[in-house]
């Protein structure tokens, strides 16, 4: 992007305090997303559509089976909802705080957050006097002064370790430990799943305070004081007949189809089961009453929001559920509002489209991790099956030109696409060739300021798909919205950032034509500003300004080899970023941590980059695993180093201040024997507690000095 010096002389002057400023508000903040629900109340280019949604409630429990059936029908095929396995996937009140708490606590650092004031849930936490953690089903409280474990207790209902994802949530002595178990989500219906949510009491002996089993599998969660929301999503129960072996895949559809217009509402409703602390067991079902359902929807999915107060504990009443026929996987919020967003649905893929010089290799990766919600860089982003409502319209800024190169997360067209009408015949005609929707975005917002049940505020829908959290920004009334779309041929991409009124999600403004030919790989915003990433064969660095929420522009862009993958404020006037270093052609060649000036918004510039040779960073998909302690620009994030000679795997302790990152040295568990065997385990989180590093790996807590580095503990945990 070139600006005469007329244009840089106003943006030098306009912008640079204000990003100065903002930058610096920022570098301490980092947050929180509450989870709720509805209330009642050559290459094709991309094409336009309409985008506006709206929740409806249904009238009646007859009304909601009917329409629940009309639209799962049309998602139904041979194989029941989805398809064969695929060749791959793209993937407030307050509480008193306790004696135990209140004692003065060392200074600490805190789970890594997208805002200020609500709490994520993350695998280990910390309130400066204990780190508490899960590991194989066993909660356990390290006190920091002896850096011994001095509580522990079994969450299995055997007794017998438990190899299950645990996330946690601390508010005071009150530990709410999130189990989940699921599969990975396709096309357009939810995975079945195990998921249970325990509250443990850590005042004295840790005891369980309760269990809330819902069902389906656990999206996410957020807590604001002390008020946790929990995201789930089900399918419905369905078990369809078994067809016979000479039938037809027409044939076994039209089966499919008339089973799911005979199938009862229990089906649909979402269960919940809960146990109090005296080990009585409530089951309950969400009210049909309570369930609302955008104007198009697919009826394979159902999302449910738990409201659940930690101070109150769980009795009988439960979690207050409120249900949403609608998809969702990404969760933003604030102290005030929920944002529940639907990016387009999991497809069966082709094999994608490769060129020698937009192939990007999957980054070496922690093994102790791997994501969860959103594809390695080199994946293609899924293709959705939203199909839109008929009111407004937001097109995108503008198109990718019809003679780009393949995008690295462009995918081919998928080899089957749903029903978009009931089947009345069987048919032994050749399909016809697929043609895949284009990419949406369901966006839903909720009022989350009062107690009890979320309040549904609006709705509203924006052409592309998010990258994850980090893509929508509420700010001064207004909701940033930053995607990546797709042509239907896989074949072009551009990025834009949407402005939405926070109230009724209806477009205010826009800014198109990030990155042509390339997708997001980060997203930042802060304050008024907003930096964005794209990548295929280099990294354009955009600045835009938002203080116009009509007239977003870009103000300035850097280009240079690799990406960055998570963005996160530094001191006065610097962003950091982690990601990977690329050569000319894109190909990733390991880790790179960049720290760029953006005092200037119309000249960002990187000041310093420290690169890793052969190596990958759970950092660069989970900002969690990132620790920056502005106070002394320490920063620490795992690291995997690969070669065809050796491996090295620990933490990397950088120091970053206002102009250089400098490499400090290297943290490692102690190797693990195991039989005749032994590995080094893999750091995943790093925490500052007083002048101490506590690292969290898959088999321990160690202790090292934050100067030095020497090793002061090691906590065994397995």
């Amino acid at each position: 992007m070139t600006l005469n010096h007329s244009a840089r002389r106003s943006v030098n002057e306009g912008m640079k305090t204000l990003i100065r400023t903002v930058v610096t508000g920022a570098a301490l903040a980092t947050a929180m997303t509450a989870c709720t629900s509805a209330q009642l109340d050559g290459p094709e280019p991309i094409k336009q559509r309409p985008v506006t949604v709206r929740l409806v409630a249904y009238n009646g429990c007859d009304d909601m089976l009917a329409g629940l059936r009309e639209h799962a029908v049309r998602e139904v095929g041979p194989w029941g909802f989805g398809g064969p396995m695929p060749m791959y996937m793209t993937r407030d009140k307050s509480m008193a705080v306790p004696d135990s708490a209140a004692e003065k606590a060392p200074e600490h650092s805190t789970t890594n957050v997208h805002e200020a004031g609500v709490d994520e849930p993350d695998l280990v936490k910390t309130d400066g006097n204990r780190v508490i953690t899960v590991v194989d089903g066993t909660l356990r409280v390290i006190d920091t002064a002896t850096r011994k474990v001095v509580k522990s207790i079994k969450l299995t209902e055997t007794g017998e370790p438990m190899y299950m994802p645990a996330d946690l949530l601390l508010s005071g002595d009150r530990a709410l430990v999130l189990f989940n178990r699921g599969d990975i989500m396709y096309k357009s219906f939810a995975p079945r799943g195990e998921t249970r949510y325990v509250l443990v009491d850590l005042a004295g002996e840790p005891k369980v305070l309760g269990t809330v089993k819902p069902q389906g599998s656990y999206v996410d969660a957020r807590m604001v004081g002390s008020t946790v929301r929990i995201v789930t999503r089900s399918q419905p129960d369905l078990t369809f007949p078994v067809p016979n072996d000479s039938a037809s895949e027409a044939e076994r559809k039209k089966a499919n189809e008339a089973f799911v217009r005979k199938a009862p509402l229990d089906a649909w409703l979402p269960k919940v089961e809960i146990t109090d602390e005296a080990g009585t067991v409530t089951k309950k079902t969400v009210d049909c009453a309570r369930v609302s359902h955008p104007e198009q929807y697919t009826g394979t999915s159902l999302l449910t929001v738990h409201s659940l107060d930690l101070a109150q504990g769980i009795t009988a009443a439960g979690t207050d559920p409120i249900s949403l026929a609608a998809d969702g996987d990404t969760v933003y919020g604030t102290g005030q509002s929920l944002y529940v967003a639907s990016n387009p649905h999991w497809w069966v893929a082709q094999p994608m489209i490769m060129e020698d010089t937009a192939e990007v290799p999957t980054p070496l990766a922690s093994t102790a991790q791997a994501p969860a919600t959103e594809p390695a860089p080199d994946e293609p982003a899924p293709l959705a099956t939203v199909t839109p409502s008929a009111t407004q319209t937001i097109t995108p800024a503008a198109a990718p030109s019809p003679t780009a190169s393949p995008a690295a997360s462009a995918s081919t067209t998928p080899s089957t696409t749903p029903s978009t009408a009931p089947s009345t015949a069987a048919s032994t005609a050749p399909a016809p060739t697929p043609t895949a929707p284009p990419e949406e975005t369901e966006v839903h917002r909720f009022d989350i300021g009062k107690p009890g049940p979320p309040a549904y505020v609006s709705s509203g829908k924006v052409p592309g798909r998010l990258l994850n959290q980090y893509s929508l920004s509420e700010h001064d009334g207004n909701l940033r919205v930053a995607t990546t779309l797709t042509s239907q041929d896989g074949r072009s991409s551009s990025s834009a950032v949407y402005v939405l009124k926070a109230d009724t999600l209806q477009k205010v403004g826009e800014v198109g034509g990030l990155g042509e030919g390339e997708r997001i790989y980060s997203v930042r915003f802060i304050g008024p500003v907003g930096y964005c990433v794209t990548f295929k064969q280099v990294d354009p660095l955009y600045t835009l300004d938002l203080r116009d929420p009509a007239a977003p522009k870009v103000t300035g862009e850097l280009k240079i080899t690799g990406y960055s993958a998570y963005l996160h404020p530094g001191n006065d006037g610097r962003l950091i970023g982690i990601g990977q270093e690329a050569s000319d052609k894109g190909r990733t060649m390991g880790t790179q941590i960049s720290l760029f000036d953006v005092s200037d918004p119309a000249s960002p510039r990187r000041l310093s980059q420290m690169f890793q040779k052969d190596s990958g960073s759970e950092a660069e998909w989970d900002p969690h695993a990132f620790l920056y302690w502005p106070k002394t620009g320490l920063s620490v994030i795992p690291l995997n180093t690969y070669t065809r000679d050796r491996s090295e795997i620990g933490a990397m302790v950088l120091k970053i201040d206002d102009s250089s990152v400098t490499k400090v040295g290297m943290i490692k568990h102690p190797v693990k024997q195991q039989k005749d065997m032994s590995y080094q385990p893999s750091i995943q989180r790093a925490m500052v507690i007083g002048d101490s590093i506590w690292t969290v790996s898959t088999d321990g807590v160690q202790v090292n000095d934050a100067t030095s580095l020497e090793e002061q503990a090691f906590i065994q945990l397995r």
